[in-house]
């Protein structure tokens, strides 16, 4: 991926992992354009890093992404690089005497149909661009699940397969489909107590890490900062069942 002169869509920009990309891409010297959900954030990001703009986005709302599409590349018809960040995690009691469904679907909504629809809305347009790319951004948890969130675990290993997929399908064309795997991160995904957890990688250290490994490979196809190895290539590396108790016991202690 060419990391300046770019028009970089990215979603879930107001906040976390989507602002920390916002914000190191435009120092590159690309034109950024965040989206979410969230008017206030949205605004508080694009005051603190003048040139950065933003539009309203529900990526649950199937309507909303084709209005959106429109609205996008009447504006920014430049746009070449699409980030699909946008997500939610919350915890399940899958053993409650009535389980909340509700959260469930949601995660699904956001996680995964909010990437996929978007994608396909964009996918005519981006091949048609120079040094175009797709990112879709998973988890570590996609690999190794946390258990007290499944719902999230599942849309993010979804992801990955829909990852692999795309840019096997995409091989014959100039889109660049990048996946880039977080670990634990210092952000309020799942309210403010992770955002000061000293168990959690800070935000600042993982955007750094992320984009110097974007830098030194520009053909990257996965991004994998080292905190986040240990969960990926958990199978591989044998000793999976004892890692993923261990790993789960040790969350729910801290919990």
């Amino acid at each position: 991926m060419k990391l300046t002169g770019n028009t970089i869509l990215i979603t879930g920009g107001g906040s976390g992992i989507g602002r920390g990309l916002a914000e190191a891409f435009h120092h590159r010297g690309n034109k950024v354009i965040i989206t979410g959900r969230r008017l206030a954030l949205l605004e508080e990001t694009v005051r603190a890093n003048p040139g950065i703009s933003y539009l309203t986005l529900d990526v649950t709302d199937s309507a909303a992404i084709s209005q959106f599409t429109v609205q996008l590349l009447d504006q920014y018809p430049d746009v070449n690089v699409l980030v699909n960040n946008a997500g939610i995690m919350e915890p399940e009691n899958l053993l409650a005497s009535e389980v909340d469904l509700n959260v469930a679907e949601n995660t699904i909504a956001t996680n995964l149909l909010g990437p996929i629809r978007l994608s396909a809305a964009l996918l005519p347009h981006l091949q048609s661009k120079e040094n175009p790319a797709i990112i879709n951004v998973t988890s570590g948890l996609a690999f190794l699940p946390l258990a007290m969130t499944p719902t999230y675990c599942a849309t993010k290993a979804a992801i990955h397969s829909y990852t692999q997929s795309l840019r096997y399908q995409l091989r014959e064309t100039p889109v660049q489909v990048i996946e880039i795997a977080p670990p634990y991160v210092q952000t309020e995904l799942m309210g403010a107590q992770q955002a000061s957890d000293p168990m959690a990688m800070p935000l600042h250290d993982f955007i750094s890490e992320t984009l110097e490994l974007l830098e030194e490979n520009p053909a990257i196809i996965e991004v994998l900062v080292d905190r986040v190895k240990p969960l990926r290539f958990a199978e591989a590396n044998g000793g999976y069942n004892e890692f993923f108790i261990q790993f789960n016991r040790l969350i729910e202690a801290a919990h």
